[in-house]
């Protein structure tokens, strides 16, 4: 065919120029072309020649974003003016279709157009990210030139009457007023910016995030066009696939949505809810209203979104409507009848009636659709990430200002705190993510039912009815499932709690050999869990079967009602494929419904939980009185006294004081102004509505001196402490705190150090305060030391020094660098003391308060710690000290001392005072303390503790085996650093790989039948819903041909087409479909509930027997989160991944396979497109499960700041230290926060990616049908059936890959239970037959140790050589030595908790080597160092096995001085045990161990180290307890103070695993030179 501009017809219109050159049609189109032409010339010579060299341009971070004014509505206008482009040339080209020669210029200049509409969007946005705005010049002249050319046709048109039935001027007249839009935004950018025609062009920053290197999130900064398909993540995901994506890699979030911006805009919002004075400025409405009000707009935006996005869907059913209806006609192509100036116009009813043009149409669409509704998802859940940052840190806030009852009542614990955290915000953000869908589904669903009345009339009601008849059911269903999931997690939450209690006392466990009661009571409240999963199972499966159920059921009874009651109605393939697609969209939003409504519904409750969390009790702000300061023009100000220059010359400890500053030392006259803080009449409780916890309390704390405050167990000491803090509710009374000025030392004093006098608590300065149970910060012991205070290495080392710590830090893995607290290594109890201790000696504050420091550590720690911790490094530097303590040969060293009795002041004054007024107690103390004349006693302590001071380089551990465990863990750690940077290409190879092996695992464990049942079903399932949709094809393909209209009759009953035959099949196929949906949703949930039971139960049994050895080497966080989060994952996620993945793919497969069959040339088109999906997949893979674990290990320490900071919320505000926690909250909620930004732009980059391909599916599939239908190879049912499935393809493409990742993540879980299952068990099994064991051994209690060399591990040096001794039945044995000696490994060798690899030990003559474990562990008592309660009664607590009377467990609770504590509670030996016995005192909870002990009676008692929480009365008398109600039984105590076994028969003392003293205690206390001799001096 002839080819020409104007066309080379003869005659031909386009050539006459009589009636002037412009009313020419071919010259005017000719014309058009000239902009374009311009363009190109000026532009591609910048872009490519000048634009290619780096340094032309003027850099700024990231090569971009300096908006120029308009900028979106620039991108937006391009792109509608390439949407009327495309239009224009297919105008064009169908216009031409008729001619006999080729008219170019009917479709070439709207070509041009197009490529300049995008040269020149290229153009602009290279300029922009340069900032080089004088070179717009070129786009003005263009805009310019091509607004008039397009205006002359536009004109020329009109005057040859050419009106809006023509398409060509509807075209031509958008394009006038679209050239003309984009000139105006030139205009405007030279108006803003000046970059011409202006003497002084306006200089413009780049946005203060630009500026700032770390801020890699740029959604908010890129154009539209990127903004849109998230291309700037394309980097970010393909560096991903090279390195592990970590914190650093993601940078800082910009400023707009970190957590203090987000938390500023709420309160705000708080604050303008306040200002209107409503009556709903309290309470969860006004949170509601709040929450709107900050972050209303970008949800309206996300709605918008999505409600465009819901109306472009429809373009599919209508385009597959108007496709197939075309293609189902005779005519096939529509011929142009209209001729104007030469040429053939096309109306806008003929252009849409062309096949190829809707197939175009439908593929911009669907373009389209996908990107809005993907841009609704982005902006919706990144509203909620940045709302969700903003009320955690409201909550953190309120925490701050929480009073200490909520927290130490009960009434707020811990946990509720993190669940408002980890789950309510969670919630709010889940629904603010869902919230568009509220009013984007009503009107879905009313268009829906529209366009299907539309389609079939009454018929179509009826379907629609089936649909929301059954979405009352869907929801029942979904409320049902969401009880399930909330019992579920009740009895999830029961069982971890008894299995953390299980691990934490597994030494206890294991000595006990109470093992399997533990294990039954974990199993039973798994049983009840299990039971609640198989209804959670249950309601899943039934919600899966209805969502793939009630479309065909649907569709079924629609179909079949249509063509049964409405016999003249249409029933073509173009109406039956549209309803079908249209059934599919209207079945979503009601599906979403349920989930809507749950998740509003839970909103509801968690903001009612956060109002009543925001409205609980706060600290008292007015409990402390300020007296009249004495110099009135002095601001009353209290610093921490600011770190001085050290000067090297000096020693090291005169830099110390130095660095601390001397306080002033008050002249003693002034009695009045000589205290530091001072009550009077307080009486003070814990609950408003209590009774006095402390009553009638009058005392003062003097300035600068050591105050120490002493009482029996439970009497009141800390809650004394705690009230002069403030932390309690005080009823009446007065405290007053003073501060005084520092000395002069002969240095300018810091204008902060303004010296006042009273302040009251709010104004007070920090209190360095080391609480009774030590509390750890998760970081690094010089972390947890220096506390956020400025380092200064002779302090801290001074420090380190008096607690002792050197020889521990030299022996953990990283030194002081070693992660402690919750996540990090376990730390003994006198070492989490210490560390404590030594952050309060460290800090530089005026007043430190210690509470019981000395209760977890020995007596030659304890009287380091006191001479070289508190006499020198605190009192000689003049600062108040208040020291809690039970050990009373300390007293003399007080200045001040403060006896207590039952939550009164039994008496306060200097120990003279004490002597002289209070004999009594005095000669009581005098007792305890063992001293005959008290300032002979004085001296002599302070001489001996000279004498005896430690030399610098003793080695004293934690112990041996901690420090080899430690040493072999730094190994390991070495090996697996230096095996890493060996590996990481091997590693990069791993996280490419999907892990098929636990895959197959997972399925394996459900066993042989379940296996090829999960695959047949679904197979079966996926083969029977294609053969619905066949049978449907050929159906209306058989109406069509057999219609009416195609046939010539005279009667009309001849004519009607029978549908009986295709409506039994039709509804045959879909009943088995419908039944084939139930078994495969109810054969996934029963695999993933078998597999979760056996897991579970292999776990359990394999973890329980574990050695010792495992536990002390395996932290157990680890542990926990095996039964918690893996367990989760395999019971609640695993099936419905599966089930998921199982149905996307199958659903994929079968529609590329539809298509392939429809037009087997799509094959061609399907290499390509795989390759492209293979590779997109494979690279989101990788970074989303990177993502994934760095947005939940970002949560993690987010979670534990908060429980953390509830658990030290005494001492942070007794340090003062708010904001800086503030500070550190806002650091770990932006890391969490930008992790989730990210997840979600990676899964909306996928998704985009992937709606893209599945659209290229869709345009190819039509192209390919059309043209094989127009050539009368296919019938339009086909046709209907491929466009149909091609429709689908895009719907489950991304599902498909995003299951496939999560699925990657889950099966993580399967893989890490699987490696703990290979831990090998401790052999139970004894080499002695039971019945040769006598049943009452040992009776007599006859130890013999031979030869005994034991280690902890195979791999590691012996903790004890070569040990002989022999003891008598009835012995009392004291075991001493320095830590680290084998004190401990020598009681733990009686229960062969470790490895005796030589020599033995013989009880009553048996070898306990050749017993079974849980004979030989249940034969014999002790009681460990560290107490340990489980939550139950005090019955189980006492007797779990239920083998003893109850006159046999008061006797127990009598002997160990209990009898009336427990009395006194309701319910008596009923009495509720909280969780680790939180609500006795330690020293309580010490005495019920010891009464636990006394239940069993058994021959042989053990005891180590289990005096060492209780005070020195009550240690006496259980002294003289084990003494009596022991007297014929062998005892073994391992000594914390040497004096309690000075009443032995024997003593062992023993040195590095070997016995080094072996004697009765006077022989060895007659030599001089002996060991033990100079234990007991040191004690005294």
């Amino acid at each position: 065919m002839p080819l020409a501009f104007c066309g080379s017809e003869n005659n031909s219109a386009a050539y006459k120029v009589d009636q002037g050159v412009l009313n020419n049609g071919c010259f005017v189109d000719a014309l058009n072309v000239v902009p374009h032409v311009f363009l190109f010339f000026i532009t591609f010579p910048i872009l490519f020649i000048g634009w290619g060299s780096q340094s032309a341009k003027v850099h700024i971070h990231h090569s971009t974003w300096l908006h120029f004014p308009g900028h979106n509505l620039r991108w937006i206008l391009t792109f509608i003016l390439l949407f009327v482009l495309v239009c224009e040339i297919a105008e064009g080209v169908l216009s031409d279709g008729v001619a006999d020669s080729r008219h170019l210029h009917l479709y070439m200049p709207a070509g041009m157009a197009f490529l300049a509409a995008i040269t020149s969007v290229v153009y602009y946005h290279n300029i922009e990210t340069s900032n080089f705005p004088k070179l717009l010049i070129a786009l003005l002249i263009y805009w310019t030139l091509a607004f008039i050319t397009k205006t002359i046709k536009f004109v020329k048109f009109y005057d040859n009457a050419i009106g809006f039935s023509q398409l060509r001027f509807c075209l031509t007249g958008l394009l006038v007023i679209l050239y003309g839009m984009l000139l105006t935004v030139e205009i405007n950018v030279i108006r803003v910016r000046r970059y011409v025609f202006f003497k002084t062009p306006k200089e413009v920053k780049p946005p203060e995030d630009l500026q700032d290197l770390g801020v890699r999130f740029l959604q908010p900064f890129v154009n539209l066009l990127s903004k849109g398909t998230y291309w700037w993540m394309n980097t970010f995901i393909k560096t991903a696939h090279k390195k592990p994506i970590d914190l650093k890699a993601i940078g800082k979030l910009p400023i707009a949505m970190r957590a203090r911006t987000n938390y500023l805009r709420l309160r705000e919002a708080f604050e303008a809810q306040k200002g209107k004075g409503s009556r709903y400025s309290q309470g969860s409405r006004a949170i509601w209203c709040a929450l709107c009000h900050a972050f209303g707009r970008r949800l309206v935006l996300s709605s918008t979104f999505r409600i465009l996005a819901d109306f472009l869907g429809f373009a599919g059913p209508l385009c597959i409507f108007g496709i197939v209806n075309h293609l189902g006609k005779e005519n096939g192509v529509f011929q142009p009848k209209t001729k104007f100036l030469g040429v053939y116009f096309v109306s806008s009813q003929e252009f849409l009636a062309n096949a190829y043009v809707l197939a175009v149409l439908l593929f911009l669409a669907l373009l389209l659709q996908r990107t809005f509704l993907q841009a609704s998802y982005y902006v919706a859940i990144e509203t909620g990430i940045n709302l969700r940052g903003a009320i955690q840190t409201k909550i953190y806030n309120k925490i701050m200002q929480l009073s200490t009852s909520n927290l130490s009542m009960g009434e707020m614990t811990a946990g509720q705190i993190c669940n408002l955290v980890a789950i309510d915000t969670n919630q709010l953000m889940w629904f603010f993510f869902l919230c568009p869908n509220l009013w984007a589904m009503p009107a879905q669903i009313i268009v829906g039912v529209i366009l299907l009345y539309y389609l079939l009339g009454l018929s179509a009601l009826i379907g629609a009815a089936v649909i929301i008849v059954l979405a009352p059911i869907q929801y029942f269903v979904a409320t049902k499932l969401s009880q399930a999931q909330r019992s579920t997690l009740e009895y999830s939450n029961e069982r971890l709690k008894k299995t953390n209690e299980m691990l934490r006392g597994i030494k206890l466990l294991k000595l006990y050999a109470w093992e399997n009661i533990f294990r039954a009571q974990v199993e039973m409240t798994r049983r009840k869990e299990m039971t609640s999963l198989k209804a959670f199972a249950i309601y899943t499966s039934i919600s899966i079967f209805m969502n793939t159920a009630i479309p065909i059921a649907a569709v079924l009874i629609t179909f079949v009602s249509h063509v049964s009651f409405f016999k003249e109605a249409n029933f073509s393939p173009s109406v039956a494929f549209a309803s079908l697609s249209l059934f599919h969209i209207l079945v979503t939003p009601l599906f979403l419904l349920s989930s809507v409504v749950r998740s509003t519904v839970k909103a509801l409750v968690s903001v009612q939980k956060l109002s009543e969390f925001l409205s609980s009790e706060e600290i008292g702000k007015d409990q402390y009185s300020q007296p009249e300061p004495l110099n009135k023009g002095q601001s009353s100000k209290s610093q921490a006294v600011p770190l001085k220059v050290v000067n090297r010359k000096r020693p090291a400890r005169d830099d110390c004081r130095n660095f601390m500053g001397h306080l002033q030392n008050p002249d003693p006259d002034e009695e009045a102004d000589n205290s530091c803080v001072r009550i009077t009449g307080g009486f003070f409780t814990w609950t408003s509505d209590g009774v006095p916890t402390l009553s009638n309390i009058a005392i003062r704390i003097p300035q600068g001196q050591l105050t120490m405050i002493v009482g029996q167990v439970g009497c009141g000491k800390s809650s004394l402490l705690l009230a002069t803090l403030g932390e309690m509710q005080k009823i009446s009374g007065e405290i007053s705190w003073n501060s005084f000025p520092d000395s002069d030392t002969g240095e300018d004093s810091s204008p902060e150090r303004e010296p006042n006098v009273g302040t009251d608590i709010r104004k007070r300065g920090p209190v360095a305060y080391a609480s009774q149970k030590p509390w750890l910060l998760n970081a690094t012991v010089e972390e947890n030391i220096t506390f956020e205070s400025p380092f200064n290495k002779q302090r801290y080392k001074a420090v380190i020094d008096a607690c002792s710590l050197q020889p521990d830090i030299d022996i953990l893995p990283h030194g002081d660098q070693t992660q402690i607290g919750e996540r990090g290594i376990n730390l003994s109890g006198g070492q989490r003391q210490r560390i404590s201790v030594a952050r309060a000696l460290y800090q530089h504050t005026n007043v430190v308060f210690l509470d019981d420091p000395f209760s977890a550590l020995d007596i030659h720690l304890s009287d380091h710690l006191m001479q070289a911790g508190i006499l020198e490094l605190l009192r000689e530097d003049k600062r108040t000290v208040v020291l809690v303590t039970h050990k009373l040969q300390y007293l003399p060293h007080a200045d001040w001392i403060i006896a207590m009795k039952d939550g009164t002041i039994q008496r306060e004054g200097t120990l003279k005072d004490i002597q002289m007024s209070e004999s009594q107690l005095f000669e009581q103390w005098k007792t305890l303390m063992n001293r005959q004349d008290q300032e002979l006693e004085k001296e002599t302590v302070v001489i001996e503790r000279k004498n005896m001071e430690v030399p610098k380089g003793l080695p004293r551990a934690m112990s041996s085996r901690d420090g080899l465990l430690l040493d072999e863990e730094e190994e390991e750690e070495e090996m697996a650093e230096s095996e890493e940077e060996d590996n990481l290409s091997s590693l990069l190879h791993q996280r490419a790989k999907i892990p098929w092996q636990a895959c197959a695992k997972y399925l394996s464990t459900a066993g042989v039948l379940l296996l090829p049942l999960l695959f047949f079903s679904q197979l079966l399932k996926h083969i029977v819903l294609v053969a619905i949709d066949y049978c449907l094809a050929n159906w209306t393909d058989s109406a069509l041909a057999l219609g009416p209209a195609t046939r010539n009759c005279s009667f009309s009953e001849d004519c009607s087409f029978d549908h009986r035959v295709y409506a039994m099949v039709f509804t045959v196929l879909c009943s088995l479909g419908i039944v084939l949906c139930l078994i495969t949703s109810v054969t996934v949930e029963w695999t993933g509930l078998k597999v979760a039971k056996r897991l579970h139960r292999s776990l359990l049994n394999q973890i329980i027997l574990a050695p010792m050895r495992f536990f002390e080497t395996t932290p157990l966080g680890s542990i926990l989160n095996r039964f918690s989060s893996d367990c989760n994952t395999i019971d609640q996620h695993i099936p419905s991944t599966l089930e998921c993945l199982s149905r996307s793919t199958m659903l994929c497969v079968s529609a590329l396979a539809v298509i392939s069959y429809v037009t087997p040339v799509f094959l061609i088109a399907l290499l390509p497109l795989a390759i492209v999906c293979y590779f997109i997949q494979k690279y989101f893979r990788v970074a989303s499960r990177d993502l994934q674990q760095l947005d939940d290990s970002t949560q993690l320490p987010l979670l534990s700041h908060f429980s953390e900071t509830v658990e030290g919320l005494i001492t942070i505000r007794a340090f003062r230290y708010e904001a800086l926690f503030q500070q550190k909250l806002l650091k770990y909620t932006d890391s969490n926060n930008i992790a989730s930004l990210f997840l979600t732009a990676a899964n909306r980059w996928l998704e985009v990616r992937m709606e893209y391909i599945g659209a290229c599916v869709v345009l190819i599939a039509a192209v390919a049908s059309i043209t094989k239908s127009l050539h009368k190879e296919l019938p339009a049912g086909l046709v209907g059936l491929g466009l149909t499935y091609a429709l689908m393809v895009s719907n489950y493409l991304n599902w498909m890959v995003r299951n496939l990742a999560d699925m990657e993540i889950q099966m993580g879980a399967v893989k890490r239970i699987h490696g703990l299952l290979k831990t090998e068990a401790e052999n139970y099994e004894g080499l002695l037959a039971p019945s040769l064991i006598p049943k009452n051994w040992p009776v007599q209690g006859k130890i013999q140790i031979q030869n005994l060399s034991v280690r902890y591990d195979s791999s590691l040096k012996p903790v004890l050589n070569h040990v002989n001794a022999h003891i008598s039945p009835g012995q009392k044995i004291g075991i001493c030595g320095r830590t680290g000696s084998g004190k401990s490994s020598f009681s733990l060798a009686f229960f062969r908790m470790v490895d005796m690899f030589e020599g033995r030990i013989v009880i009553d003559g048996i070898d306990i080597a050749k017993l079974p474990l849980q004979t030989l562990r249940s034969r014999l008592s002790i009681i460990l160092q560290d107490p340990i309660l489980f939550s139950g009664t005090i019955r189980f607590n006492l007797d779990p096995e239920k083998k003893c009377s109850d006159s046999t467990l008061w006797e127990a609770l009598e002997i160990a001085q209990l009898k009336l504590v427990v009395k006194a509670l309701p319910g008596g030996l009923d009495a509720i045990v909280t969780e680790g016995g939180e609500n006795f005192s330690q020293g309580q909870r010490q005495l019920f161990c010891l009464a636990r002990a006394f239940v069993r009676k058994t021959s042989i008692f053990i005891m180590d180290e289990a005096t060492a929480s209780i005070d020195m009365a009550t240690e006496n008398i259980l002294q003289k307890v084990v003494m009596t109600a022991f007297a014929d039984r062998t005892v073994v105590t391992i000594a914390h103070r040497v004096h309690t076994i000075l009443n032995a028969d024997l003593v062992i003392v023993m040195k590095r695993g070997a016995i080094l003293e072996y004697d009765k205690p006077e022989v060895l206390l007659s030599r001089p030179d002996s060991v033990f001799a100079s234990f007991v001096r040191a004690d005294k």
